[in-house]
């Protein structure tokens, strides 16, 4: 007979799992919802990263807004030199004003030398032909005085025996008192006159001597005669190097204004004349062709996304400046413009853009 087979022992109720392991579980299942969140927002960054990056390196409608103040110390060399260059123009303008005048003092005083000269060379030719024409006279009459003379002397020595004859008919008592007086008194004028004819006789001989001979106011008249030529000379000179002078000077002011103009031209005059606020913004040279004056300016949020219009380029300016890529934070050379803001915050922007937004909105 077959063995009778034993009962088999009732099956055992199913636990359910500790709570231990449930809590695991949902750690577990939460830290890989955290890590492929994390890496997604990772790869979600760097190809927002990458994008950014990509967007700058091909877009060429950025440029960077600046603030000038006028403190800057761009500014405050610039107004320095500005005010430096005026001040050495008003200086240049009082020494032209100064040379003008002194120019036109020396060409008065030289006119009126060379005025002089045809009067005093008329003057010397009609001293040389009187000279020439009463000189011979003024021998012959020399000549002839002391011929005069001569006899005068044998007269007065005639006079001298009847002064002798008077003197004894006096003591003799032939003749009074008076008459002797009024004799001896003839005798005496003739003896003066005698006297007078021998200084003129001698100033006659010096007047011939000036007229037929080159004396010391002759040679004085030739001294006055060139050193009035001299002195027209050395007008000529200093005419010359002062009108020279005026010349320089009138172009360094030229050059001087033509700087100004040009440095009127700069943001930083802009800036430092003062007055209003100012905007500008760096222009790459990869960006310049967007940089025309009146294309609408947009700021955008996230530097790129959801722009809107604020405000238009004024001007451009040809100066070259260098930057620092808002971006890359690199070196960059470029330019400045000039804008027109609605909104001055903008102004704080690190990018704006000129003539679109940069996507679709």
């Amino acid at each position: 007979m077959p063995t009778p087979i034993a009962d088999a022992p009732p099956a055992e109720p199913k636990k359910s799992p500790p709570r231990q392991s449930l809590h695991y579980k949902l750690v577990i299942s939460l830290y890989r919802v955290f890590a492929i969140t994390v890496l997604y927002l990772v790869l979600g960054g760097i190809l927002t990263y990458a994008f950014v990056m990509g967007f700058y390196a091909v877009n060429t409608s950025w440029v960077a807004p600046l603030i000038l103040s006028a403190a800057d110390e761009k500014s405050l060399d610039f107004r320095e030199k500005l005010v430096t260059s005026q001040q050495t123009i008003e200086d240049l303008k009082v020494d032209s004003q100064k040379l003008e005048t002194g120019i036109a003092e020396m060409k008065k005083h030289r006119a009126a030398l060379l005025a002089l000269e045809p009067q005093l060379q008329q003057a010397i030719a009609r001293e040389r032909a009187h000279n020439r024409a009463s000189g011979p006279q003024l021998a012959a009459l020399d000549a002839q005085k002391q011929a005069d003379n001569v006899k005068t002397r044998a007269v007065l020595a005639q006079l001298k025996e009847v002064e002798s004859t008077i003197n004894k008919d006096l003591a003799a008592g032939l003749i009074t008192k008076g008459d002797a007086a009024t004799q001896l008194s003839a005798i005496n004028q003739a003896e003066n006159a005698f006297t007078d004819s021998k200084i003129a006789q001698v100033l006659l001989t010096d007047s011939v001597l000036q007229k037929t001979t080159t004396g010391t106011d002759s040679l004085d008249v030739l001294e006055k005669q060139a050193e009035l030529t001299s002195e027209a000379a050395q007008l000529d000179l200093a005419i010359n190097v002062a009108e020279k002078q005026l010349h320089e000077e009138s172009r360094q002011i030229d050059r001087l204004r033509q700087a100004i103009l040009t440095a009127k031209q700069s943001p930083y005059y802009l800036n430092a004349a003062g007055g209003q606020t100012l905007y500008f913004a760096f222009v790459p040279y990869d960006n310049q062709a967007g940089a025309v004056a009146g294309r609408p300016v947009y700021d955008c949020y996230l530097n790129m996304i959801f722009c809107r219009k604020v405000g238009t380029v004024k001007q451009i300016f040809a100066g070259e400046e260098t930057a620092i890529h808002p971006i890359f934070k690199t070196n960059i050379r470029g330019f400045l413009m000039q804008m027109n803001l609605d909104y001055p915050d903008s102004a704080k922007s690190k990018t704006v853009f000129l003539g679109r937004k940069p996507l679709l909105f």
